[in-house]
């Protein structure tokens, strides 16, 4: 039988088929955000990278438990169309936008700026925003841009909106990493595109193993403080975080994601599990997986001492000279 034959045969076509909906089932994890009744009114959440993707539908629930949220986003187009989609789905309208581009440092402080003269409280801050995939380059600041957009500027904003978050306490820190910290390296001279290999997702999984050492430093040092810092993996999911592959890589990735990749949706449970779920109060310091199971990181990921250093070192880069 020839190739193209197969691939025309109703028993290739129906097992191909029940092949999708099978994964499928699989991949839905252990938490249903439809079925947790907490309910956010009164509350302020900030979400990065809420225009699109996994950011959006972290919104989108947070809007529908009845939080104040702001989209936390650097296109003011797509963010207005965010803001305004998500009003009407949830028929919340204390949704709004609030510009920032997470690769300027001077971008974040202006950002949180405004954040602390508007804002009374922060309850949920959910650094969502990444990219991969990204050509060498170097922001005007001097940092690598990958590491300056997933890493410090994320590390930036928390910090500075630390105090408000405290504040506000009961209050959460979610950052959203990936599974494919486990191949990450530490080499401090990355920050400043030193010693880096731009090939595929390897600049990325560098940034992602900060993401959770840093975070785990910081649930140390909020401590009996009732705020919680917890990092997530919301699974291999369709978004556009590969907008900067080459398109042929992104149609493989796009049609073996059908099959084997979530949605944006379910790759949107574990964050708002995280950022929600009532059974994880004062519960810091962790890692979650893409089913909302908790997991260890890496060995790195779970290295203290490197923690310290590695979380006074983007002190030391983010601080204003």
């Amino acid at each position: 039988m020839e190739l193209l034959d197969l691939f025309s045969h109703p028993v290739w076509a129906v097992s191909t088929v029940l092949l999708a909906f099978v994964v499928r089932a699989q991949r839905r994890g252990n938490w249903d955000p439809r079925a947790c009744g907490v309910r956010l009114r009164g509350k302020t959440a900030i979400v990065t990278g809420a225009n699109t993707g996994i950011g959006k539908l972290i919104a989108i629930d947070l809007a529908r438990r009845e939080a104040r949220v702001i989209l936390a986003c650097r296109s003011e187009a797509r963010g207005t169309e965010a803001v305004n989609d998500i009003r009407k789905k949830t028929g919340n309208s204390d949704v709004h936008l609030r510009l920032v581009d997470l690769c300027s440092l001077s971008s974040v402080r202006e950002f949180a700026k405004r954040i602390l003269q508007e804002e009374k409280a922060l309850h949920i801050l959910v650094n969502n925003a990444a990219v991969s995939g990204l050509p060498r380059e170097i922001t005007k600041e001097g940092f690598e841009a990958s590491f300056a957009t997933n890493h410090l500027g994320p590390f930036l904003l928390t910090n500075l909106l630390l105090d408000l978050i405290k504040q506000s306490a009961p209050a959460r820190i979610v950052t959203v990493s990936s599974s494919n910290h486990k191949k990450g390296k530490v080499d401090f001279s990355h920050f400043r595109g030193e010693n880096l290999v731009h090939y595929m997702d390897q600049v990325y999984n560098h940034t992602k193993l900060h993401n959770i050492i840093c975070t785990n430093e910081l649930a140390r040092r909020l401590q009996k403080t009732d705020v919680t810092a917890n990092s997530v993996h919301p699974g291999v999911v369709m978004t556009e975080v590969m907008r900067h592959y080459p398109l042929w890589l992104r149609y493989i990735f796009n049609f073996i994601g059908f099959f084997f990749f979530k949605s944006p949706e379910e790759g949107a449970v574990s964050p708002i599990y995280c950022a929600v779920a009532e059974e994880l109060e004062g519960v810091t310091g962790k890692y979650f997986d893409s089913d909302c199971s908790l997991v260890l990181p890496s060995p790195l990921a779970r290295d203290t001492a490197l923690a310290v250093k590695d979380f006074e070192v983007c002190e030391r880069l983010t601080s204003k000279l």
